[in-house]
């Protein structure tokens, strides 16, 4: 049987969070773990998805973009980067994480901000790389990335602490013992 080495709470670095989450490490596993964000204050700047970005999303990584079939300077644009494919509402562009794209993420702002405060132009971005699945959905106000470990959870929180009241947030854990 593993043996308990290791406990941290979250809910003193986001005390106003509904959920109480632990990361729990035991010798001998492979703790892989899940973040979940939803942006509620719609004022907040684009820097902690910035943030985030840079350190989740990595040249190489497996790449899918959607977006609404009318949003055609959207799908122009992603279609640089994989092959656009025709869905009932939507175009998935799937490709591979560029140097080039990864540059737009993070220097891009959209221009239509109506409806939305949009950290990014494209409705949704899918990253695979090994275990890591990270996805920025509703045009980056919301995030889930599952498959996360313990350095990029002390990352996260580092980031987000300075945005306590603007998100919800939830982090979750799956143990795979080895």
């Amino acid at each position: 049987m593993p043996q308990l080495i290791s406990a941290i709470s979250f809910q003193e670095m986001f005390p106003n969070q509904l959920c109480r989450c632990y990361s729990l490490s035991f010798e001998g596993s492979v703790l892989m773990s899940q973040i979940q964000v939803q942006m509620i204050d719609n004022t907040v700047s684009s820097d902690w998805w910035r943030k985030l970005v840079q350190h989740f999303v990595k040249v190489g990584d497996e790449l899918e973009i959607r977006c609404w079939k009318e949003e055609t300077a959207e799908i122009q644009q992603a279609s640089l980067y994989g092959k656009p494919v025709n869905e009932m509402y939507e175009v998935s562009i799937k490709g591979i994480v560029t140097t080039k794209l990864l540059t737009e993420l993070l220097t891009d702002e959209p221009a239509d901000r109506s409806i939305y405060n949009k950290m990014t132009k494209y409705f949704t971005i899918n990253a695979i790389s090994g275990q890591r699945n990270f996805s920025s959905t509703h045009y980056g106000t919301e995030m889930y990335i599952d498959g996360v470990l313990d350095d990029d959870i002390a990352f996260f929180s580092k980031i987000m602490e300075q945005y306590n009241d603007c998100f919800s947030i939830s982090m979750g854990t799956n143990l795979n013992i080895t």
